[in-house]
């Protein structure tokens, strides 16, 4: 598979359809009608696309196929495999509405069977499909700052990647269809192991009686540095997790590569560990902590 970046954001408004207002559609979406985009929204909860199209010049649909509709390009970014299909697929999804050679970018984080199963169907149908899972969290969506890695065949992935290039600093074609999940896949265990690596260190410090906001402004300058070093190590001193990644996204994304991992015959012994350190940390009532909060479940008590 060869990398192929994208060309510059385009200047030229695009009738646009996007599917699914959360944390992270919200303000992409949004920054689509910033670039100039006539945008459609959907939300399953109604109430949501409204306040959308109170702060953005926008317009609200009530079915994905009604959003669909007219778009040159249709985007979607839901919870998981089943919210894709709903969105996706049958009389009020939206390949039932799109017009012939459109092309629909999913941002959802979801499994390379499901984006092998929507390309195909797309293509039988004479469209598109692009798998485009992101990274960067809330904060790089909200900055217009993601990193967006994509599967799909090229010509479509050239036509959309200026577009998406609102919301992002680097849009990537990793390679054909289901790519894009699969990087994803890999971003998510390279994050998984680095926080639980950061959360032993912090808590051996902390209870070697180091100050560690000093030792991470220290290690941070050397081989030890990383995005979650700099920016969830002084939030880990503080005990503070009431933001960012939460913990249930996580474990739906660790059980995807777990589940991949099997299928073709790949042992990841760390991420199943940290998968189950996810799991008591649920246990405590942290579904929603920021990823980070895995410093939590070695802060219990010792009986």
């Amino acid at each position: 598979m060869s990398a192929e970046a994208s060309p510059p954001s385009s200047p030229t408004p695009f009738n646009v359809a996007f599917i699914g207002l959360g944390v992270m559609g919200y303000p992409m979406a949004g920054h689509l009608a910033r670039a100039g985009h006539a945008v459609t929204v959907y939300n399953r909860t109604a109430a949501r696309s409204e306040r959308w199209c109170a702060e953005h010049r926008g317009t609200s649909a009530k079915t994905p196929a009604q959003a669909a509709r007219g778009a040159q390009v249709v985007f979607t970014c839901v919870g998981n495999d089943d919210d894709l299909r709903a969105v996706v697929l049958g009389d009020d999804g939206a390949f039932a509405a799109m017009a012939a050679d459109t092309v629909l970018v999913d941002h959802t984080t979801a499994s390379a069977h499901i984006a092998h199963q929507l390309h195909a169907k797309a293509r039988s149908l004479g469209l598109h499909f692009v798998d485009a899972p992101v990274s960067g969290g809330q904060a790089g969506a909200e900055k217009g700052q993601l990193t967006v890695m994509c599967g799909g065949d090229l010509h479509p992935f050239e036509r959309v990647a200026p577009v998406i290039r609102a919301y992002a600093r680097a849009v990537t074609r990793i390679g054909p269809s289901g790519a894009g999940q699969l990087a994803k896949m890999v971003n998510q265990l390279c994050i998984a192991g680095l926080l639980q690596g950061l959360a032993e260190g912090i808590e051996f410090g902390q209870r070697s009686h180091l100050d560690m906001e000093l030792v991470l402004k220290v290690i941070s300058q050397g081989a030890a540095q990383s995005w979650q070093m700099e920016n969830r190590g002084g939030t880990m001193v503080q005990d503070k997790f009431d933001f960012g990644f939460a913990v249930d996204w996580m474990r739906k994304d660790l059980g995807l590569c777990l589940d991949e991992a099997r299928r073709i015959g790949c042992t990841l012994p760390l991420a199943a560990l940290v998968d189950q350190f996810y799991a008591e940390v649920q246990a405590m009532g942290g579904g929603r902590w920021d990823t980070s909060s895995l410093i939590r479940r070695l802060r219990r008590p010792r009986s």
